[in-house]
């Protein structure tokens, strides 16, 4: 899926993630500030068995031979999950984001999933505007709890 920005000046491609993506992905992370737990959920063999879990929901854009940005997609067959969107910093603010949220909800919702969201942490008020401009709506209260088994996970 070729896609570019209403200037037409940036074109990228919106296509599957492989496991042969995993550093670029980590560096993607990096760049764009997400942290990355490369001795706990984002081990290479974690990556590995989440892109096989969710097989077509894991999308990364590329410009050329550059991967700028990532989404992922996940579902636990009723409702769907967009997690992780990152795009380099040179590539924001150009439509990609958007882009790879749009295509991560499609195929979700093409598995028969009719419910797809996101959780955004509150200081990130890039990826709530960006959501929200998407249609989003932020209008489930929910308070968070977790049990970790270890600082990574």
């Amino acid at each position: 899926m070729d896609l570019s920005d209403n200037s037409g000046t940036l074109a990228w491609t919106i296509l599957p993630v492989t496991t042969v993506d995993y550093d670029e992905i980590v560096h993607v992370w990096t760049e764009a500030g997400l942290s990355v737990r490369r001795r706990g959920r984002d081990t290479r063999e974690a990556f590995a068995h989440q892109l096989a879990a969710f097989p077509g929901l894991y999308l990364k854009a590329v410009v050329g031979d550059r991967m700028v940005g990532v989404v992922f997609g996940t579902h636990d067959q009723r409702k769907g999950w967009i997690n992780r969107v990152a795009v380099l910093p040179p590539y924001r603010r150009k439509g990609v984001a958007a882009a790879l949220v749009r295509s991560c909800d499609r195929a979700i919702r093409a598995q028969g999933i009719g419910i797809v969201a996101a959780l955004v942490e509150e200081e990130n008020t890039a990826s709530a505007t960006l959501f929200a401009k998407l249609g989003y709506q932020a209008d489930v209260p929910v308070t968070y709890f977790r049990k970790l088994d270890h600082p990574d996970v």
